[in-house]
């Protein structure tokens, strides 16, 4: 295997014997600066096998064998799952564990069990015990954070652990498990470089997740590619479950500030007057896929109708999830959400036309790779735009975004970072109307 000598003489220069060991900043300012990491620079950090992820796991004894888990893909919805699901279980009294990307403000957010962050000192012992091994993988950032959450799962002995997927699917590093199930959310344009270029080439490589004889959910029926599910299931012997064949809603209320539904099974009314800490209409979509989810796994866990109540109504609190349509404050209104691409901005327009509000202050950064001009076509031209680059490597340039939002008939201006960004729009905006937050999750990390 080829060494990269940069990355071997900084591993050297920084790793210390083990009776001086690393405080938490060095660790991470190890793992952050030379280990390949997505969400800074991109496809260059990206490996196109499981190579490393396998070798990596099988020297730490295969810890990703030694607890049941559920795996979740989806271009927009598998964090909104995974944390549901995760809150569930936790209402029904199990020990789980939660493992999902990226973070906004602490590295720890990826790593959960119970709601909790693991302990800066679980980060810092698994570089310090596997440096030999990282140093001869040299894994990706991502790589070596799922060999992490693995590790820790299994020390800790949870009962079952949520692993959301990275980027895709099929060669995504979490794709080494063997779950009790599998949930794909739905499918959209995004990362179209790594994954295809039409609908049915995404699906195919997030359809890499389903495994033999394990049964799949399908949150969200979508024509135009279910057979490729179809086809994958059947090919693996797995039973597949489309989550509207079964389950649906009624009585649903959503407003800025709540999210009440109604879920029926088979037309019959199965569990009235839900309320879900996680707004926006197209959560309920998320909700039904979980539903479906739970049913089978009622094979494995005890899991009653108190605890799905309790898991929708307690799921922020349950799991300290952020960044979906989350609420900063009122008067004027202001709103985070992590949407990023078509269809994830299409969601947050369809919900600004159900409220009522004067003007929309929109606060937008976004990252190179990302389809930008599709993106920008759906955004509302009444509205006033404060554009600054995401302080990642990935980051757009803010008056580059700004240019293109003016020639497109948008108002913009440019602002050194988020957090100016929204101070001028709470200067501009009167109570009546209505900032948000979207673009990309990155800049979302200074306001929270």
């Amino acid at each position: 295997m080829k060494k990269n000598t940069r990355y071997q003489s900084a591993i050297n220069q920084l790793y210390k014997p083990l009776s001086i060991p690393l405080n938490y900043p060095e660790t991470l300012t190890f793992m952050y600066d030379n280990l390949p990491m997505f969400t800074r620079i991109g496809q260059a950090a990206y490996h196109p096998d499981l190579n490393a992820i396998l070798q990596l796991c099988t020297a730490l004894d295969n810890p990703q064998n030694k607890f049941k888990s559920i795996h979740v893909a989806g271009t927009n919805g598998k964090g909104s799952t995974s944390h549901l699901l995760a809150s569930i279980l936790q209402e029904a009294g199990y020990k789980v564990g939660l493992f999902t990307s990226p973070h906004l403000v602490d590295f720890r957010e990826r790593i959960r069990i119970n709601g909790v962050m693991i302990e800066e000192e679980d980060v810092i012992n698994f570089v310090q015990q596997n440096r030999d091994i990282i140093t001869t993988l040299q894994p990706s950032f991502f790589e070596m954070t799922t060999a992490m959450a693995f590790s820790t799962f299994a020390e800790k002995k949870v009962a079952i652990a949520i692993i959301e997927v990275g980027l895709g699917g099929r060669l995504d590093a979490t794709n080494c498990i063997t779950p009790i199930l599998s949930i794909i959310t739905n499918i959209s344009y995004d990362h179209q470089a790594i994954l295809g270029n039409t609908l049915q080439e995404i699906a195919t490589e997030k359809a890499g997740i389903i495994k033999q004889n394990i049964p799949v959910v399908i949150s969200e029926k979508q024509t135009e590619i279910a057979e490729v599910f179809i086809q994958k299931a059947n090919e693996m012997q797995s039973p597949i479950y489309f989550a509207t064949d079964q389950f649906g809603q009624f009585n649903t209320i959503a407003t800025a500030t709540t999210l009440k539904l109604s879920i029926c099974k088979y037309k019959k009314k199965y569990l009235e007057n839900l309320t879900c800490q996680l707004l926006g209409t197209y959560q309920t979509k998320n909700i039904l896929g979980v539903m479906q989810a739970i049913e089978i796994i009622r094979n494995n866990f005890v899991i009653n109708k108190t605890a799905l109540t309790n898991g929708l109504a307690k799921v922020v609190d349950n799991t300290g999830l952020r960044g979906r349509w989350q609420l900063l404050q009122t008067n004027p209104l202001v709103v985070l959400d992590v949407a990023h691409n078509q269809a994830g901005v299409q969601q947050l327009i369809n919900e600004l036309k159900r409220l009522v509000f004067n003007k929309i202050h929109w606060i937008i950064g976004m990252v190179k790779d990302k389809d930008i001009d599709s993106v920008i076509e759906l955004l509302p031209e009444h509205a006033t735009y404060y554009c600054c680059q995401p302080d990642i490597p990935r980051g757009l340039d803010a008056t580059l975004l700004a240019n293109k939002l003016n020639v497109s008939s948008r108002k913009a201006g440019v602002y050194d970072s988020p957090t100016a960004a929204l101070a001028a729009a709470k200067t501009a905006a009167s109570d009546d109307d209505l900032i948000i937050v979207a673009g990309s999750c990155f800049i979302m990390q200074d306001l929270l």
